[in-house]
């Protein structure tokens, strides 16, 4: 009778477990539009969700550290006239967040370390060109503020958040709704799934596509795709009997798949996240009350099981922290934000270790805040890796630091705001009246900002006042 080997991986006893009670972020009105994002957003300070609300789009940010129930009169980010479809925070700057509405907008948000006593309703820049509405925004892993944004009009367009100014526009390349969009490891290529059912890799500078796969999976529902660190694609689908399956392909011979694996039967579209420094991609179905997660090698069936995360509640979406946002004593690999219909709980993915210490092995340098290359220099052809950080004596976020939007010509391509409703220029009101308005209306925002933080100060030192008496 033969012996089973058992594969030898650190990673192979990783357990999910939910966090207590009172470390869940409570009474949150998760939005309930028909899109397949991911709804959350999560960094080492924020924690940012799509929200219901009336009469246009919003979304909800809240400090890590406020866990418990949300106040109903939680200021929300307001701007956009019409429901938000995805958020996405900078890597590069803890502070600053994207969101890609149904009003064809994408918004870049400054968000202060305070929380503000009002709603945010300005953003630091607008960026209009797409025609339909805008569903998936994806900030460049290692140049300094590239965004990009895919719209239902089959269009890519990647921006200079800095300049507020369109890079590139990748026009006639997808003939159908776009599924997903994401970058390789230092930004080079992108993959994308669509509903024509190929999957591109694109050079955006080059504006061409380097290889397609047609059907990768054999049904009819959305397929997405991601990089892995090595450069080859990692694919969910269906089979033509609705199965959900996953295969790992390598998009220099993309015939035959490296590997092809059925899972299950299931409507839920499968939302890969993956992380690089462990090889680890975890599974989550929109609707599905699970987690299963995999590990990626170079033996042979190359996509190991693992183990699934298990519960009772069904997602309605899903948050992934930074590698920098880990509690590296503990062990933790991976912290999930899982959304309910009212609330959000942290689950958290961890490695058992009898050691204190810390372990280099499931920690090696990941990806810190720092981007490696300016907006010009990626553009011009440059590429250059991530540049990494050591978590060893752990991560602590940087504070606040602003994005400055130094418009280009700006003039030259848009008109001034009201110029259709009005034919008064506003060069006609007299100049010293004018710089009296604006004058006064600084004045009046440095005086609501100083309150609003000495109102966040005031609100720290009544919760620790509160703490100390329990």
């Amino acid at each position: 009778m033969s012996r089973r080997v058992v594969r030898q991986s650190k990673f192979r006893h990783v357990f999910g477990q939910p966090v207590k009670a009172d470390q869940m972020y409570e009474d949150i009105r998760v939005s309930k539009v028909t899109w397949d994002s991911s709804f959350c957003a999560v960094n080492p300070k924020f924690l940012a969700i799509i929200v219901e609300s009336g009469g246009g789009g919003a979304f909800m940010v809240l400090p890590l550290s406020k866990t418990g129930r949300v106040d109903k009169n939680h200021p929300l980010v307001t701007g956009h006239t019409a429901p938000v479809l995805d958020i996405d925070w900078c890597p590069h700057n803890d502070n600053v967040i994207a969101s890609a509405s149904e009003d064809t907008t994408v918004m870049v948000w400054q968000i202060p370390d305070y929380v503000p006593v009002r709603s945010i309703t300005e953003p630091v820049v607008t960026l209009e060109g797409h025609s339909k509405r805008v569903g998936i925004i994806c900030w460049h892993p290692t140049a300094r503020n590239v965004l990009l944004s895919a719209g239902c009009d089959n269009l890519v367009i990647l921006w200079n958040v800095g300049t507020g100014e369109m890079l590139l526009a990748l026009e006639d390349m997808h003939t159908d709704l776009i599924y997903n969009v994401g970058w390789n490891r230092n930004g080079s290529l992108l993959v994308t799934t669509c509903k024509d059912k190929k999957v591109r890799v694109i050079d955006p500078r080059k504006q061409t596509v380097v290889a397609e796969r047609f059907a990768p999976h054999e049904g009819l529902r959305p397929v997405r795709a991601i990089f892995t660190r090595e450069g080859h694609i990692f694919t969910t689908g269906f089979t033509r009997m609705s199965q959900r399956e996953l295969g790992l392909w390598d998009p220099k011979n993309f015939e035959e798949p490296i590997a092809l694996q059925e899972m299950d039967t299931s409507n839920g579209v499968l939302l890969p996240f993956y992380d690089a420094d462990s090889s680890i991609v975890y599974l989550c179905g929109k609707g599905d009350s699970s987690i299963r997660y995999f590990e990626i090698t170079d033996e042979a069936p190359y996509v190991h099981y693992l183990n699934t995360y298990s519960s009772k509640e069904p997602q309605r979406g899903m948050g992934f922290m930074p590698k920098r946002g880990l509690d590296v004593s503990k062990c933790e690999i991976a912290r999930f934000f899982k959304l309910h219909e009212r609330k959000c709980e942290p689950i958290v993915m961890t490695v058992p270790r009898k050691s204190d210490l810390f372990q280099d092995d499931l920690y090696p340098d990941t990806p810190g805040p720092e981007p490696a290359l300016e907006a010009d220099e990626w553009l011009s052809g440059k590429d250059a890796e991530p540049i990494l950080i050591s978590l060893r004596d752990g991560y602590v976020p940087v504070k606040n630091r602003e994005l400055k939007v130094v418009k280009k010509n700006i003039l030259d391509t848009k008109p001034p705001p009201g110029s259709r409703r009005s034919s008064t220029s506003i060069t006609d009101i007299s100049s010293p009246i004018l710089d009296e308005v604006l004058e006064e209306i600084r004045v009046l925002k440095e005086t609501v900002q100083a309150q609003e933080k000495r109102i966040s100060a005031l609100e720290h030192k009544l919760c620790q006042f509160t703490n100390g008496t329990d």
